[in-house]
């Protein structure tokens, strides 16, 4: 047995000690970070092979692991941009260089430009929706993600290409002559729709009974008509007992028109019309808005940032990305509480909240550090007593060697 190994080994274990003591501070730092993933240190031992009659001491060497696929608590705030990952996930964040990284820490405000930051200065990624867009997702990478900037939101005007109408016609009407329009109606209504710029256009519906389950609906601006008498305005309905007073199958389901100032068809979608026994009802769902700064913000569990405009209308812009990757608790963690990936995670898989095996977005929560505080207080005087216990072989070793060295004497 060799005194240097010995003395080797006690050195070995107290720099293990002090590892696993640099973990315990760095948590017990961090106990009231949001997001933050506990760190632990793990031992191993090194043996060295022995004679028969000898027995040579190894040393013990240390690997720290983080809890990073243990959830927190959550508690919650007041402030809609505070979020939390409710499962599987993180969200995907980019810094000032354009470098993207997954985090825990959700607590984002906007920031001078109306981007979404969190506490470290990190930006949150996400797609943009705005007019209808569907996302497109790059399932193994951060392709087609946006910073979220709710000051994109705010006036916006967006033009009306779509209704959809739930209406029913009183089938105890007088009948009278076609067409339909302002001196020759049956029942009117009216719908407020929006052009290129935001103007609010009013058009008129007005709908004719025209004979037996037959009815002529015209859509007028003012005094000009945008919709010309023919087929495509003759609505009929089947009030057998197949058809229970709607839309008979051969009727048009639909009209189109040009709304004045806008560039594209505005379609009217009559599917849902009935006509049964009950007086005329009409309601509409205009997409389309005129420009208005926003009020507020609200954020659902799919992660949809919609903005609420002073004028009432509600304008879904982004919805926010979602990433995992196969090892979550081998991901690196980087400064900022935010984590990249590398052979040992496995690569980053990117997409929706609810979709995938991904968790939910969950809006004015955020999730604590997964630190115990009684627990590392445990683990610190263990650290402590092993140091401590370490120290006494460098200390017996050395005395040892001083009763070699003082043979010579």
């Amino acid at each position: 047995m060799s005194l240097y190994g010995v003395m080797r080994t006690g050195v070995s274990g107290m720099n293990a000690q002090s590892n696993k003591l640099s973990t315990v501070s760095d948590n017990i730092a961090n106990v009231n970070t949001t997001g933050y993933k506990r760190a632990s240190t793990e031992f191993s031992s090194l043996i060295l092979k022995s004679g028969s009659g000898n027995y040579d001491s190894g040393a013990v060497e240390t690997t720290v692991r983080y809890a990073i696929s243990d959830p927190g608590n959550y508690h919650f705030t007041t402030s809609v941009t505070d979020l939390a990952v409710q499962g599987n996930g993180f969200f995907v964040v980019q810094d000032a260089n354009g470098n993207n990284f997954l985090t825990r820490a959700g607590a984002f405000v906007p920031d001078d430009t109306g981007n979404l930051v969190n506490t470290a200065g990190f930006q949150l990624m996400g797609y943009n929706i705005a007019n209808g867009a569907t996302p497109t997702v790059a399932a193994n990478g951060f392709g087609g993600l946006q910073v979220i900037n709710v000051n994109q939101m705010a006036l916006q005007a967006a033009p009306s290409t779509k209704a959809t109408v739930a209406a029913n016609l009183d089938p105890s009407a007088t009948a009278i002559a076609a067409p339909a329009g302002p001196a020759n109606y049956t029942s009117k209504t009216s719908m407020v729709t929006y052009d290129n710029i935001g103007n609010a256009v009013t058009l008129d519906v007005y709908a004719a009974k025209t004979g037996a389950n037959t009815w002529d609906i015209q859509v007028y601006n003012g005094a000009t008509a945008l919709t010309t008498a023919g087929p495509a305005t003759t609505f009929t309905f089947d009030v057998t007992a197949t058809g229970k007073g709607k839309l008979a199958a051969a009727s048009p389901t639909s009209l189109s028109v040009a709304i004045p100032g806008g560039s594209a068809a505005f379609n009217i979608d009559m599917s849902a019309m009935t006509q049964v026994a009950a007086a005329f009802d009409f309601k509409a769902t205009v997409d389309g808005n005129a420009p208005s700064a926003v009020e507020k913000v609200n954020i659902d569990d799919k992660g949809i940032v919609t903005a609420v405009l002073k004028n009432g209308t509600t304008l879904p812009s982004f919805q926010i990305a979602l990433a995992t990757v196969p090892s979550p608790d081998h991901l690196t963690p980087e400064v900022g509480n935010v984590y990249s990936p590398n052979l040992e995670s496995g690569n980053v898989q990117v997409g929706l909240a609810g979709q995938g095996g991904l968790g939910t977005v969950k809006s004015g929560a955020l999730e604590d550090s997964n630190v115990d505080l009684a627990d590392e207080l445990t683990s610190m005087i263990e650290a402590q007593r092993g140091f401590t216990a370490n120290s006494k072989s460098f200390q017996t070793g050395a005395d040892l060697l001083d009763v070699v060295v003082n043979l010579k004497r």
